[in-house]
């Protein structure tokens, strides 16, 4: 009984063995190949477990992942032979891992980052030598990155890479050109603010003149409606006038006659030449008279 146990053992083991030489896990984070004899037979394994025969079976596993990489300075030429000193980095990743490991010597990542290097600098002085060294400075991330990427797009095809990213660290100007650099651009910038500055004027001259003409327009009608009020109101009080005059006529013109009197005399200060004999006081003479 002992004997037969202890072989259970052995059997068990030797089973758990070979499952564990026949079984591999690829994780999320990375990309497999199978070869059997050296000889690349499968390469787009997805995450879990997976099968192989051992002795014949081998695997390599490479990391999924973007990697980063910095470059030290180069240095590139623009439209106007003038020299750039370019700091830069890039984000890349496995996109066939068939094709990277044939065309890196195994997959070698630091053969694999010297070539996208190679790639992306050609990439750079391309869009560079298009540009004076003013366009290169003011020039948008996105629009330069964008142009090497896709002048490298083809080329890393070939190394089973894709490049994510290419971003510009540092730009070194030439001492004796930054100057003359720093002072085209402040007279862009003084033209620019100039336009600008014309341009507010323009509108607020604009705006102005809008305001005045619906300025005027509004006191003419203002005008034009007090007019027709004050008309209508004359012609009310003329009507009340000759209504009261109509209905009678002596006391009308006497009650007149007292408002005239009190405002033309007992007024300090004032001198009235008036004939006793006018028509002024011919209310008053009648009372004398009496």
């Amino acid at each position: 009984m002992a004997g037969r146990g202890f072989l259970i053992l052995i059997l068990a083991a030797v089973v758990a063995f070979v499952l564990a030489m026949s079984t591999f896990t690829v994780r999320e984070t990375e990309l497999a190949i199978k070869f059997r004899f050296g000889e690349i037979v499968r390469a787009d394994y997805p995450p879990g477990l997976h099968f192989m025969v051992p002795m014949v079976n081998n695997i390599r596993k490479f990391e999924r992942r973007i990697d980063t990489k910095n470059y030290p300075s180069e240095q590139f030429l623009t439209s106007e032979g003038k020299i750039l000193r370019i700091d830069f980095y890039i984000k890349w990743r496995i996109a066939d891992v068939s094709t990277y490991y044939q065309a890196t010597s195994g997959g070698d990542r630091e053969i694999a980052a010297g070539r996208l290097g190679s790639i992306v600098k050609d990439g750079i002085k391309g869009v560079i030598a298009r540009r004076t060294i003013q366009q290169v400075v003011a020039a948008e991330r996105a629009e330069f990155t964008g142009e090497i990427l896709k002048l490298a797009e083809e080329s890393t095809k070939g190394l089973g890479l894709q490049l994510v990213d290419v971003r510009v660290k540092k730009i070194d100007l030439p001492e004796e050109v930054s100057e003359s650099v720093f002072s085209r651009m402040r007279q862009d910038f003084d033209r620019q603010a100039k336009r600008l500055r014309a341009e507010g004027e323009e509108n607020a001259e604009k705006l102005r003149s809008e305001a005045d003409r619906q300025r005027t327009e509004i006191l003419a009608e203002a005008y034009r409606e007090s007019e027709i009020i004050k008309g209508e109101g004359d012609a009310k009080s003329a009507d009340i006038y000759a209504r009261a005059y109509n209905r009678n006529a002596e006391f009308y013109s006497f009650h007149r006659s007292l408002q005239a009197y009190r405002l033309a005399i007992g007024t300090d200060n004032d001198v009235l030449v008036i004939s006793p004999d006018s028509e002024f006081f011919k209310y008053l003479n009648r009372s004398n008279r009496r």
